[in-house]
């Protein structure tokens, strides 16, 4: 599809309702409702608070797509893209007219409900439920087995968001997006199943080369039969996990809220329309492995005692729920010399004493929107447009 359609689709389709980071159930109960006249919207479950689970299940077509979003609860970047996606599919145009001739796609835009309400990776338990896919302890998990197995998709796609910390590859650019075909074995073999996820991620970089060039990148692919995608992918079940990362500035995740639209349009566009076999895989193994290399922001050159050796000082936000809204933190996460590091902000402290706001010696943990640097206050807090 041309950018510029895709663009076009985003502008129009983009559901003013969910902003931000801060998604749960009672913002998308009235967007569920407005669905109800031309998707089936199911409730599949309760969770462990018992909360509703719902699905929004559209299209006629004989080939299944699978999704579900919020499995970690404060990842809601895909969920706001899932309803975007949802708007598109429900009017009338060449694009949702295609998709739904041929495909039937059942969402589930927050599996972990609890989680979102209480904006933590886990669900009400203290369970990470993308661990939990033998042992299925959980009510979230045996919702989503239970799904799979009644749906039997042709695919799924598990939605996810990652940290600001990962770079594409082992370089300065960042993860924008990220995609994993997960291994299917502990050898992680390519099998044929992994090549149909594969073929899916390799058309879906494609696109977002031509917008963020190099900010793609590939999750770790270790396997773990605990994990939700691995799992499915054993039986046999091409699984795509989608991974909303950092762009520049984008903090509230809007502008990668885009990209993950973008992706799946494209993705099931391209499944409309093709027989994917899984020969068209072999560019996804073009595509970087995710590294660990960005802070959110680095004090460069500064010195934390007198006399002492220069160092870095390295700020990561911590993403706090405070009066129903996501609010950054900083906190002093290392003190090293960190050149083989980047930060998403930088400052040259030109071998100053960095301090607390109380003037004393700076220490890794500490939380705060101000550090001493040569005597001046120095702003850490996060400015968001």
């Amino acid at each position: 599809m041309q950018i510029e359609t895709l663009k076009s689709l985003f502008k129009k389709h983009k559901e003013e309702a969910l902003f931000h980071r801060y998604i749960h159930l009672k913002n998308i109960a009235p967007l569920l409702k407005k669905l109800e006249s031309k998707c089936d919207v199911s409730v599949i479950g309760k969770s462990v608070l018992d909360k509703e689970i719902h699905s929004v299940t559209i299209g006629n077509g004989p080939k299944k797509i699978l999704m579900w979003s919020q499995m970690h609860g404060n990842e809601s970047t895909t969920t706001k893209a899932v309803f975007d996606l949802l708007n598109l599919l429900t009017s009338e145009n060449e694009v949702s007219n295609l998709i739904l001739n041929t495909c039937k796609i059942m969402i589930i835009p927050i599996l972990n409900p609890d989680g979102a309400e209480a904006y933590t990776r886990i669900n009400a338990n203290q369970v990470d439920l993308n661990r939990d896919a033998q042992n299925l302890t959980q009510p979230e998990s045996l919702v989503l087995k239970n799904t799979f197995e009644a749906f039997k998709p042709h695919f799924c796609y598990n939605l996810h968001g990652q940290r600001t910390i990962f770079s594409a590859g082992n370089t300065n650019n960042l993860a924008t997006v990220s995609f994993l075909s997960p291994a299917q074995d502990a050898d992680c073999v390519i099998t044929d199943n992994r090549k149909r996820a594969m073929e899916l991620i390799a058309v879906m970089n494609a696109n977002l080369q031509q917008q963020i060039p190099d900010q793609v990148g590939i999750y770790d692919d270790a396997f773990n039969i605990n994990c939700v995608g691995d799992t499915f992918q054993t039986y046999n079940v091409p699984t795509v996990l989608f991974e909303a990362g950092h762009y520049k500035d984008d903090y509230a995740r809007e502008v990668v809220r885009e990209y993950i639209f973008q992706s799946l349009v494209v993705s099931l566009k391209y499944i409309a329309n093709s027989a994917v076999s899984g020969d068209a895989y072999t560019p996804y193994l073009s595509i970087p492995e995710n590294q660990k290399l960005f802070y959110d922001i680095i004090i460069r050159n500064a010195r934390v005692e007198a006399n002492g050796e220069l160092v870095d000082v390295a700020v990561q936000y911590q993403e706090r729920l405070k009066e129903e809204k996501v609010v950054f933190i900083p906190k002093i996460e290392k003190i090293a010399s960190l050149n083989d590091f980047y930060a998403h902000k930088s400052f040259d402290a030109k071998g100053s004493l960095v301090k607390t706001i109380l003037n004393e010696d700076i220490y890794e943990g500490y939380e705060n929107d101000l550090v001493i640097v040569n005597n001046q206050k120095l702003s850490l807090k996060l400015i968001e447009s």
